[in-house]
């Protein structure tokens, strides 16, 4: 029987470490079999930790023994080696440690593995139901075992510059009560207090602004956060986040931090230099040009106001959608028309709906001429006109929508992505950071016709805006402020309100009664009374920033233990059921569904 003690041996090395430099060094290894190639006088086993792999040598001066454990040797068994560093005669320019290999004098087997469900190497080429499933063989991949290693170094070297910059690292609550900031709770039923519930925190905003209050006044966490949200790629219903808050400051001292925060992790990760200050844009700004408050700005293709032009035409669609108050807007698409045939611009057209829009107009210019979905509605030279005004040439297309001016900004905001990326036209490494500055305080919900919050309720307005808080919504800004970095938000933060009496007006124009403030922000009010710094603050996605970093594709490929789109994680079988002793102590019953069966 195999001895599977490492007893006697010490890891001198890691794996991926080991260099030419090295040669002629004994060193003793453990990790993971890899690959085992048995060429009848000569075995090889790439051998693998976590900081890469090493090719282990085995040939005729090996010792019997030795030779015959190594035959014996499969795909992911642990293994320790003992030997000597040499240089190799056939170089692996692919990985660090391919221009050595380790004549090996001892081996061990420490645990022996059954035949794995797919091969690790290949993780990828799997489909996702059998990789969470086996989560934690899917980690040994090198790609996801680096994404995690990159995870706990941005975490590190965070954490070491707001200690630098003196800020004091406090852990808040995790059961906390439920308040109303923007998604559901995950709630926590309490065993001693029979019948109510703890939530879990979709954020620890409420907390840190009262270690404001505190005295406390440079705050940071890497807090847990828990959402009950519908998932897609950049969002996990548990997620961490990078939160601070500062007193006495104004909205400049908060991004200012960051953008230090952006500069560093960015060198010292991937040595990327990010020039300060980052650029800033209105959310005003980014909608008209961009069709989104998150843009992609690596590449160009503009939403272009052609509404004027548009009113000229005897196009039914185009005076219809004026004539309701909206708008006409177009992109124009360099170098298109090659790849967007009737087929897939019937497609384009297809999701266009499918997200808002009542159509798609196309202008195509892939011959002498350019062609138009709408031709028969334009006098002579107004396509010539359009084409001119956009700097449209041969070779372009053109994508139109009308409508509603939210809508068309919208829609062309997604097209822009989709067609750029068809196009393959965003530049690949490259990092564009800005912030989103002047937010919307409030935001209109047509399904319900009220005015909600689109940051939390206990953002500040900018001063000249109070005014229009009783009389026009719309027009009100916030003192709010979103990093964006290649399409995606990484964080949002902003100026809190600080004063109990303002607070409370903004919980009633949300629609909330003075019982329900009372009941769910009293304390918070209450602590306003007793005197508050000025202050503000952000959380910026650790997650995100991660897989922004990485070049990942999806929050999972950052997340060591992640969930599926319903939430579950396949690999332990979470959520489950509990048993009916565990519900009578809670005060819970479940009403299950009749069996069909």
């Amino acid at each position: 029987m195999e001895n599977k003690t490492i007893k006697g041996l010490k890891r001198s090395d890691w794996c991926g470490n080991l260099r030419i430099t090295d040669s002629g060094r004994e060193v003793t290894l453990f990790g993971w079999c890899q690959r085992q190639r048995d060429l009848g006088n000569l075995i090889f086993i790439d051998l693998r930790d976590r900081t890469g792999i090493v090719q282990l040598s085995f040939n005729d001066a090996t010792d019997r023994t030795v030779f015959a454990k190594a035959q014996s040797i499969r795909a992911e068994y642990v293994v320790a080696a003992v030997g000597t560093v040499c240089e190799r005669e056939s170089k692996n320019k692919e990985i660090p440690t391919g221009e050595i290999e380790i004549i090996v004098k001892e081996l061990r087997i420490i645990s022996k593995a059954q035949t794995p469900p797919f091969e690790i190497v290949n993780s990828q080429k799997v489909g996702d139901e059998t990789t969470l499933k086996y989560r934690y063989l899917n980690l040994r991949n090198q790609k996801l075992t680096q994404n995690i290693i990159m995870r706990h170094k941005i975490t590190k070297i965070a954490r070491d510059y707001f200690y630098d910059n003196d800020f004091i690292d406090i852990e808040t609550p995790m059961l906390t009560k439920s308040t109303p900031e923007g998604a559901r709770d995950y709630v926590v039923p309490s065993r001693v207090h029979n019948g109510k519930f703890y939530a879990l925190p979709q954020s620890p905003q409420i907390y840190k602004q009262l270690c404001m209050i505190a005295g406390f006044d440079r705050y940071i966490q890497f807090a847990r956060c828990f959402r009950d949200e519908d998932l897609r790629a950049d969002r996990q219903p548990e997620f961490t986040q990078i939160d601070m808050e500062m007193s006495f400051v104004d909205t400049d001292d908060i991004m200012e931090i960051a953008e230090g925060l952006v500069q560093k992790l960015m060198k010292e990760t991937i040595n990327v230099d990010v020039t300060l200050p980052l650029p800033r844009m209105t959310f005003a700004d980014a909608m008209e040009k961009y069709g989104s408050d998150k843009p992609d700005t690596r590449f160009d293709m503009l939403i272009n106001d052609i509404t004027e032009w548009a009113g000229k035409t005897d196009f039914p669609v185009f005076k219809t959608a004026i004539a309701e108050g909206g708008s006409v807007k177009a992109v124009k698409a360099e170098n298109a028309a090659s790849v967007y045939n009737r087929k897939k611009i019937d497609k384009l057209t297809e999701y266009a709906k499918g997200i808002g829009a009542k159509g798609l107009a196309c202008i195509r210019w892939a011959e002498d001429e350019p062609s138009c979905s709408f031709n028969k509605f334009l006098k002579d030279n107004e396509l010539a006109e359009l084409c001119e005004n956009l700097g449209a040439k041969k070779g372009d297309c053109i994508f139109i929508v009308s409508g509603k001016t939210s809508t068309t900004l919208s829609v062309l905001g997604a097209l822009r992505l989709i067609i750029a990326k068809e196009l393959d036209v965003i530049p690949k490494n490259k990092f564009n950071f800005l912030w989103i500055t002047e937010m919307p305080f409030f935001e209109y919900d047509e399904e319900s016709g009220e005015w909600l919050a689109m940051h939390h309720p206990f953002t500040m307005p900018m001063e000249e805006c109070i005014e229009y808080l009783d009389t026009d919504k719309g027009k009100v800004r916030a003192k709010a402020f979103d990093l964006v970095a290649n399409g995606y938000e990484l964080s949002s933060g902003s100026m809190r309100i600080t004063d109990c009496e303002l607070q409370n007006k903004m919980f009633e124009l949300l629609g909330m009664s003075q019982e329900e403030i009372d009941a769910k922000f009293g304390f918070l009010v209450e602590a306003y009374r007793y005197a508050c710094p000025p202050h503000g603050g952000m959380g910026i996605g650790l997650d995100r920033l991660t897989m922004l970093i990485c070049g990942a594709d999806s929050l999972r490929d950052v997340t060591a233990f992640p969930k599926v789109q319903n939430a579950s994680e396949l690999m332990s079988g979470a959520p489950d059921y509990i048993d009916d002793i565990q519900l009578d102590e809670l005060g819970i019953d479940i009403a299950k569904a009749a069996d069909n069966e």
